[in-house]
């Protein structure tokens, strides 16, 4: 897959950067055919665009956001994603499908999870990882080779089991927004950019992909 990249001086520069990007798409989608499906991965970086989308001219009422991957932890626990995400959306009113981790049968959850999915997201965000995972798909895990699943539930993962898009879904992404801030993300862009599928990250397909980095991040 082809990236574009573009190296921004700081994590915050590289919040706005993205807030203006996601208003952007969300605008063209919703001329196109009334919404913007956006599916967002967890992690610090992300909910700092969400407090700077604040500031653009989003049409959240035409918004649906859909979460890329959640741990397995009780509802309004610390670690959740989606706990973090409804605190950055503040009195947005963007429609959230969320991942129901709660559920006592996740593997089941994660098959109706991947039913409620568009047949294409007009963005999919992803982060990358020291390690080079992207989503939940983490180095040796049995979920990156699930084919036959859009959501599948990983192995622990730094204490928790996750549930995740797997690459199938994201494949149906019609663009990829990553977001990649701090020295220890260096090695792992660097492959990244080279087309590495050694790490999860390299073996992400979609039509378009754009990067926004950080200078500490860069190569």
């Amino acid at each position: 897959m082809r990236h574009e990249i573009e190296i921004l001086p700081t994590p915050e520069a590289v919040a706005r950067s993205a807030a203006g990007y996601v208003a952007e798409w969300a605008r063209a989608a919703v001329t196109r055919h009334g919404r913007f499906t956006f599916a967002v991965s967890g992690g610090h970086t992300p909910w700092a665009m969400f407090g700077r989308l604040a500031e653009e001219d989003m049409p959240w009422e035409r918004v649906v956001l859909y979460q890329v991957d959640e741990r397995i932890a009780p509802a309004g626990d610390p670690d959740r994603n989606l706990r973090h995400l409804r605190e950055s959306l503040g009195e947005a009113s963007a429609e959230v499908i969320e991942m129901p981790v709660s559920d006592p049968d996740p593997t089941g959850a994660a098959a109706r999870y991947g039913a409620r999915l568009p047949e294409r997201f007009d963005l999919v965000h992803l982060g990358l990882g020291p390690d080079g995972h992207t989503a939940s798909l983490v180095p040796g895990d049995p979920v990156l080779d699930v084919t036959d699943h859009l959501v599948a539930i990983t192995g622990t993962y730094q204490g928790r089991q996750r549930m995740t898009l797997t690459y199938s879904a994201l494949a149906r992404a019609d663009q990829i927004l990553w977001l990649v801030t701090g020295a220890d993300k260096k090695a792992p862009l660097a492959k990244l950019l080279a087309g590495d599928r050694s790490i999860p990250a390299g073996r992400v397909q979609a039509p378009h992909s754009l990067i926004l980095a950080d200078g500490a991040a860069s190569v």
